[in-house]
């Protein structure tokens, strides 16, 4: 870190925690990373140096291109965190995905979660009725199948940084950085998916984290049904540009 640099991040939602949830996510991520000696050697989470409702203060992180020793040492210690089992899936506690709420609870049941948590809370907020009426139709037919394959599909819960594109990574000169999360405990392969969502991560990223921890034989299928939740936020926030992703994703659900 520069001396005395930091960076700064102003909320703009009036009367909105999101700064304040987000800067529980960055001390949820750094406190698994730690307990489990992967703070620091594979990924690092940037200090909170204050925080409050308008404004989130981190430590500084001097940027630079990445190499495919950094997307390597981001696959491994990805990896090592998803192996990581933890007690049940969702959150204690509501947090954001962009500007848009993402709402949490206890679970034991991921399929459940996902459906009703992730699937069913962003087709609630289509603002085009027959689109919303469209997906909810097609998410009521498909319930049952979708919770059985996410089930059958998901050995564990791992804590996941749930909002996981090339943005929200940052290198400096040896070390990898993860910001901006949207956490819970979930799938891992979430996490996977989302990073092929806007054309892919390094090849050396996908095959350091394999050498940890390979995916499932069920992730080609789940990575559209994952980013199927993505899509939808996208579309919610973004509009029609994304529609067409909302559609392939859900149309893996009718297809299972």
């Amino acid at each position: 870190m520069a001396a005395n640099q930091s960076f700064i991040k102003h909320n703009s939602q009036v009367n909105s925690n999101a700064l304040l949830v987000e800067a529980s996510g960055l001390a949820l991520l750094s406190k698994t990373l730690l307990d489990n000696s992967i703070l620091g050697s594979e990924l690092c989470i940037p200090k909170v140096l204050a925080v409050n409702k308008n404004q989130l203060e981190i430590e500084y992180i001097q940027s630079q291109r990445p190499s495919d020793s950094h997307f390597k040492t981001l696959g491994v210690g990805l990896a090592k965190l998803h192996t990581i089992q933890q007690p049940h899936f969702g959150l204690e506690h509501d947090n954001y995905i962009g500007l848009n709420p993402q709402p949490n609870c206890i679970s034991y049941n991921w399929g459940q979660f996902f459906y009703q948590y992730r699937l069913q809370y962003q087709v609630s907020l289509i603002a085009d009725s027959h689109v919303k009426q469209r997906f909810q139709t097609l998410l009521n037919t498909h319930q049952a199948k979708l919770m059985e394959f996410l089930n059958n599909s998901c050995s564990s819960p791992s804590l996941v940084h749930g909002d996981l594109w090339s943005g929200n990574v940052l290198f400096d000169k040896q070390r990898v950085w993860l910001i901006d999360p949207a956490v819970y405990y979930a799938d891992s392969e979430v996490d996977i998916a989302m990073t092929e969502m806007f054309g892919g991560f390094d090849a050396a990223f996908y095959q350091a984290y394999q050498t940890v921890r390979p995916f499932t034989a069920q992730y080609p299928i789940k990575k559209r049904i994952y980013n199927a939740y993505h899509y939808l936020n996208h579309y919610n926030l973004f509009g029609d540009s994304y529609l067409a992703g909302c559609e392939q994703g859900l149309g893996m659900i009718e297809a299972l």
